[in-house]
């Protein structure tokens, strides 16, 4: 049967067009998005919240339920009314939490010291099953839509997991789509580009070997603290002086650690840990070839020693221009606007790998006034999910159209 719309006017007033069904599925829909952020868990560990997703998928009535899929993920296959065209579209929702202690004092707070739905993984998961259980009653399209519940998106690779248990080749999966929720990003907005939209997240660690000793006697040591705050500094001057302003490029020094928790003694070692950004193959390769250099040559001066260990993170997010032109159309018949021409994010996102797998695209919708993304106030706006939801579920019938 055809998509029911009702229009309804949105926190900035503008006309959103959302599918009725969502509106009657807002309160459930919502009720399981509590339910998670109340139960996170950390990446591979998404036990609890695979049984959840697996549990509703079988109660919708979906065809296919695999678990343990790449670890701890889920899929899920909706068969449409016909499958003439033999195609196959998938749609992908990360699930898992970060180590963060929430300091929300909600109904729904969560329940795990230390653990925290964060990043909106929780409404990314509910809007997916809100989305599955609409496909799953209509099956208004001709194809079959595969759902990837992903697990350890946070650092994990868990979207390199599940490519490599099959998720494209098993149910011949042609493209591929994912969503993330914006804060700052009014709700019933959305934001798509063709092209590099989130960049490579690399990590760095490096460790300072000095000589321990007594606070009030410093120079009879080698002050790993000094070595490790100049090699910080200095590691500021590779995006301020060594490469093209133009160019995009963070280097943030994140942790810094000494083996001692006093106050009058010097560490032998301190340990500091970092991130690199980029998108270019050519930049991350000299900016890892000047931390080397900054660090061991800084740490000489000091008469220390310095280990650095550079850790890859997922390749760059390019979206598909053909698939991400489309995604901003189905984006405006939602809900009026798709924002295309915004500055590249240098957050990561592992979605980076199915887009290297199959054409697809990413896009962003927003969250409204919220905290920012993995900070401890933050929280998924339930408001979102009509139309997260809808755009889902328009992909679907769009995309495989019944003829």
């Amino acid at each position: 049967m055809a998509a029911e719309l009702i229009f309804i006017v949105g926190p900035m007033e503008k006309m959103v067009a959302i599918l009725n069904r969502f509106s009657e599925m807002f309160e459930e829909i919502s009720t399981w998005r509590r339910d998670l952020h109340a139960h996170p868990e950390l990446r591979f560990e998404e036990y609890r919240t695979a049984a959840f997703v697996a549990s509703k998928l079988k109660e919708f009535g979906v065809d296919e339920i695999v678990t343990g899929f790449g670890g701890t993920g889920v899929v899920g296959v909706i068969h449409g009314q016909n499958n003439t065209s033999g195609r196959s579209i998938g749609f992908r929702a990360d699930m898992d939490a970060l180590p963060i202690q929430e300091v929300n004092d909600l109904p729904h707070a969560s329940t795990i010291p230390g653990k925290m739905h964060a990043c909106g993984h929780d409404g990314h998961t509910s809007m997916l099953l809100g989305a599955a259980k609409y496909l799953a009653e209509t099956r208004n399209f001709d194809g079959k839509i595969v759902l990837a519940f992903q697990p350890a998106e946070e650092g994990g690779g868990g979207a390199r997991a599940m490519i490599d248990a099959g998720l494209m080749d098993k149910w011949n999966v042609e493209e591929i789509y994912g969503m993330h929720n914006m804060p700052g990003l009014p709700i019933g907005e959305f934001a798509v580009r063709t092209g590099p939209q989130m960049a490579c997240p690399d990590k760095f660690e490096i460790i300072v070997h000095g000589k321990g000793g007594h606070g009030a006697m410093p120079h009879k040591s080698v002050d790993s603290t000094l070595v490790a705050a100049q090699i910080v500094v200095a590691l500021q001057s590779i995006a301020s002086r060594n490469i093209n302003p133009l160019e995009n490029i963070v280097v943030s020094v994140c942790g810094f650690r000494t083996e001692t928790d006093t106050y009058n003694v010097i560490p032998n070692t301190v340990r500091l840990r970092g991130t690199v950004r980029t998108f270019e193959k050519d930049v991350q390769s000299f900016v890892r070839a000047r931390i080397d250099a900054l660090t061991k040559s800084t740490a000489d001066g000091y008469g220390a020693v310095a280990e650095v260990t550079h850790m890859s993170g997922p390749p760059p997010l390019v979206n598909h221009e053909r698939q991400a032109d489309f995604a901003a159309e189905i984006a405006l018949s939602v809900c009026g606007v798709a924002h295309r021409n915004f500055e590249p994010s240098m957050g990561g996102e592992d979605f980076s790998e199915m887009l290297l797998e199959r054409p697809g695209a990413y896009l962003f919708v927003g969250n409204g006034d919220s905290a920012d993304l993995h900070n401890p106030s933050y929280e998924f706006n339930d408001d979102v999910i009509p139309v997260g939801c809808s755009w889902f579920v328009t992909m679907a019938e769009r995309r495989m159209p019944l003829s």
